[in-house]
C-alpha cells in the first residue's frame, strides 16, 4: 500500500460540525429570530392609528429599540465565534468568504440606508433604527475584520 503525500501548504480539514460552530449557528439563528419576532409580533407599527396594544411577551414590548441590540449583539456573537479555525468559516476559504460576505453586507446596509433614507417606511428593521443603522452597517465590517485576522 502507498502512502498519501501530504502537502504542507494545504489546509488542514476539520470538522464541519464541530461545537463551536453549532454555538455559532444557534446564535446567529437566535439573533436573527429574536429581532423577527420583536419586528412581526411584538413590535407596534408606528403608522397605525389608533396605536394598537403591543404584542406579547411584555418584557420584550418594554425592551423597545433594543430588542435591535440583542438581536444584532447576537448576530455579530455568533459570526465571531464562527471565525475560529475549528469551524468551516474558520478556515481556509470560509475565511474569505466570510470575510468579505461581512464587509459586503456592511457596506450594503448603510449604502441601502443612505440612498432609501427619505423615505425608510418600506424597509423592515431599517426603518425602525434610523440613525443606528451605521453602528449596524459598521458592526458587519468590524466582524468582518476579525475574519481578516485569521487569514493566511
Amino acid at each position: 500500500m502507498a502512502k498519501a503525500k501530504l502537502d504542507p501548504l494545504a489546509p488542514a480539514r476539520g470538522p464541519v460540525l464541530s461545537p463551536r460552530f453549532i454555538v455559532a449557528l444557534v446564535l446567529m439563528l437566535g439573533g436573527i429570530a429574536w429581532m423577527a419576532y420583536y419586528y412581526v409580533v411584538v413590535r407596534v407599527d408606528p403608522t397605525t392609528i389608533p396605536a394598537p396594544d403591543p404584542g406579547k411577551p411584555a418584557f420584550m414590548a418594554d425592551l423597545g429599540n433594543w430588542n435591535y441590540l440583542i438581536g444584532f449583539g447576537l448576530l455579530f456573537v455568533g459570526l465571531i465565534v464562527s471565525a475560529h479555525p475549528s469551524t468551516p468559516l474558520g478556515r481556509g476559504r470560509g475565511v474569505v468568504v466570510g470575510m468579505l460576505g461581512c464587509f459586503l453586507i456592511g457596506l450594503l446596509w448603510i449604502c441601502t440606508y443612505y440612498v432609501f433614507s427619505n423615505d425608510l417606511s418600506n424597509i423592515p428593521v431599517i426603518n425602525d433604527l434610523g440613525q443606528k443603522n451605521l453602528f449596524v452597517g459598521i458592526g458587519f465590517m468590524a466582524v468582518g475584520f476579525t475574519f481578516a485576522t485569521r487569514w493566511e
